[in-house]
């Protein structure tokens, strides 16, 4: 019985020279160069390893700090922010709306004061850090830039990036305040105050990630997060920015899957058709600009509660897909993530994973290993060709937006996540430890658990924020705030000055609903 990959293609049990394109040559480039099939740097990892940065964050500030020193302290390179769902919704800690849900899935950040605090003791000139937060993220970044100019950094020393990718939400993630034409706008705003204020700031991270594990197909991933990309440069543009302005400062997040051969063909997929995109489309000039540069994270949709430790090999194999493909950074995930949130010896096996991978294989003596492939080429053209006419099929809808509007990449998800769950019920899809070699009795696990207090302490801090502050002050701060989003000002400005008066997140956000309403999905969704 053939075998095929998750985007459908049978996979051959040999491949020959004549599975491969005659121009492969061509099409493949040198490392560093157009169209950067091979990567976008010409010594990739031999001259230095990807970013690893993994993700954290839970509880309170300070408890999200204590783990941050750990994570540096073990050897990781960059941090990566996870914040809760109220802060994640633009909503404050006592908001009605967040209760039960305070610092569960991530950190609570309802102020300057809660920012300060996460970064207390991180010199913010010598981490990386990323930041994934999506309708409020340029508010996020305001207050990282004041917790940096508190500590005496200049914002040009700055460097991280904020995931700031809005179309997502709509499709697959739902976080969203904002209809999508001001939402747009707010990330063309960030694009030019960055361009501006904290140039080496990667302004957006335009996800798959999400998608796939909602249950996108490889090709679905890449697909849908390169028609968001494109609609991002339109906005870009249409509001005035040359694309050589903020294009190089672009950078996307993909997963990493098991299936090892496909994951490093859609890698590679991806770069070749961004840079033809980039320069065909828009008149790109800046190599930088036609450029795909991402972070990967290993899928969690793939790991089970079964067995967890089982996790740790099928992390190490993701990991390694995403190194074979040419991440920039990479975060592994802790085995016992499908169970709760990480405790901290998972933590730290997730990046000796990736030290590991970095410092006791030979991965990264050689650019690109699977150049050349017979099978790895000819599966790359094959996504690409696939990609690229479901992008037609986004586009006939007028834009991403158009599609997203009609529900197209949404049921386009969901049509094949059912089609996955089917195939793992009915035992055609093999998952170890929960269809087949399965156990009678699981050992027992012991979860972090979150302090059910939490969610007081942060109401208490935020009734003190406002006792002490300059009302009148924060009151007038919000008004240039909706004065702004009432006209074409970008917003950013006058919202750092309301967060420097000590406005919270949830108060700006607040505001820009006031001005701008709050998205609803229509009910073909």
């Amino acid at each position: 019985m053939a075998r095929h990959s998750e985007s459908g293609f049978e996979i051959r049990p040999v491949y020959g020279p004549e599975d491969v394109s005659p121009d492969v040559g061509e099409r493949l480039g040198r490392p560093g160069e157009f169209p950067y099939t091979r990567g976008p740097y010409s010594t990739m990892y031999t001259a230095r390893p990807w970013t690893m940065r993994q993700y954290a964050g839970f509880g309170t500030a300070a408890e999200s700090n204590r783990r941050y020193h750990q994570l540096l302290a073990a050897g990781t390179m960059g941090l990566s922010v996870a914040f809760d769902l109220p802060t994640q919704m633009g909503y404050d800690s006592d908001a009605e709306l967040a209760h039960g849900e305070v610092g569960k899935v991530g950190v609570a950040i309802d102020s300057l004061r809660d920012m300060r605090t996460l970064f207390d003791g991180i010199p913010l000139d010598k981490v990386s850090t990323s930041m994934t937060i999506n309708a409020p993220a340029s508010l996020l970044l305001l207050l990282y830039q004041l917790v940096a100019e508190e500590q005496g950094v200049s914002p040009d020393a700055l460097t991280g990036t904020i995931q700031n990718d809005i179309l997502k939400e709509y499709i697959a993630r739902g976080t969203y305040i904002f209809p999508p034409a001001p939402s747009l706008r707010l990330v063309s705003d960030t694009f030019a105050y960055c361009r501006d204020e904290i140039p080496k700031w990667n302004t957006i991270s335009i996800s798959g990630y999400h998608m796939a594990e909602a249950g996108a197909t490889p090709v679905q991933e890449i697909a849908f997060t390169l028609a968001n990309g494109i609609e991002y440069v339109r906005a870009a543009i249409a509001s005035g920015l040359d694309v050589d302005e903020f294009a190089p400062r672009l950078s996307f997040f993909f997963v990493a899957r098991t299936t090892l051969l496909e994951e490093v063909a859609k890698f590679r997929a991806a770069r070749r058709i961004w840079a033809h995109v980039m320069r065909e489309e828009f008149g790109a000039k800046n190599p930088k600009s036609m450029m795909l540069r991402f972070h990967t994270q290993t899928a969690g949709v793939q790991l089970t509660a079964q067995q967890p430790e089982v996790n740790l090999v099928r992390v190490a194999v993701q990991g390694l897909g995403a190194v074979f493909g040419g991440t920039q950074s990479l975060h592994t995930n802790s085995f016992d993530e499908a169970i709760a949130l990480p405790t901290e010896k998972a933590a730290r096996l997730a990046l000796r994973t990736q030290q590991v991978l970095a410092y006791e294989t030979d991965v990264t003596a050689t650019v690109d290993p699977f150049a050349g492939s017979y099978l790895v080429e000819a599966m790359t053209d094959e996504v690409e060709a696939a990609a690229r006419e479901l992008m037609y099929r986004v586009f006939a809808h007028g834009s991403s937006v158009g599609a997203i509007e009609t529900g197209f990449q949404k049921n386009e998800i969901e049509s094949t996540a059912y089609r996955t769950a089917q195939e793992i019920d009915e035992g055609e899809r093999v998952v170890v430890g929960v269809n087949k070699f399965t156990l009678d009795e699981e050992d027992h696990y012991e979860p972090l658990r979150v302090d059910p207090t939490i969610e007081q302490a942060q109401r208490d801090r935020l009734s003190e924020l406002r006792a002490e502050r300059d009302s009148a002050a924060v009151a007038a701060a919000l008004d240039e705030v909706r004065a702004a989003a009432n006209g074409t000002a970008n917003v950013l400005h006058p919202a750092k000055l309301a967060l420097a008066a000590m406005a919270t997140v949830g108060e700006v956000c607040d505001a820009l609903r006031e001005v701008w309403g709050a998205y609803r999905p229509p009910e073909t969704f």
